[in-house]
């Protein structure tokens, strides 16, 4: 019995957390972010960035919501990528949408700094789902 109350576990009947994750993508580059060190979940770590979808919210709203709130763009061209889980605090799944087209300049409302990083060395990002997600966004784009 003890096992079953127990937060957290796989096993549980948690939901987990939808989060919408955005590539920019420009020049062979994807848009990373260096978290500030004072973020409760992976501070200080190279990360794509991306936030919470709000109760009720579409995934697509959620996704120009946060460009917005984070970067101060608008976008123009996107395209679901993947959606894969991750163990943080709690189990949240991560829907990847690739941004190609944007309107505005990118301001860092935030990050701690943000950086490009080629699509090539997904390995500068680190969180391992981050640079599955990379990975599966080339591997889309050179089938299509």
């Amino acid at each position: 019995m003890a096992a079953s109350s127990r937060t957290g576990s796989w096993g549980d009947s948690m939901l987990p957390l939808d989060c919408v994750v955005f590539m920019l993508v420009r020049n062979g580059q994807v848009l990373a972010e260096k978290r500030k060190a004072t973020r409760r979940l992976a501070p200080g770590a190279i990360a794509l960035p991306g936030g919470h979808v709000d109760a009720g919210e579409g995934l697509e709203d959620a996704l120009h919501r946060e460009l917005h709130e984070e970067l101060g763009v608008v976008a123009e061209r996107t395209a679901y990528v993947c959606t894969l889980l991750h163990r943080a605090e709690e189990l949240r799944k991560l829907h990847y949408f690739a941004v190609e087209g944007w309107r505005g300049e990118i301001l860092n409302q935030e990050a701690e700094a943000l950086l490009w990083i080629p699509l090539d060395e997904p390995a500068a990002l680190e969180i391992d789902v981050d640079r599955t997600a990379v990975a599966e966004y080339v591997r889309l784009s050179r089938s299509g």
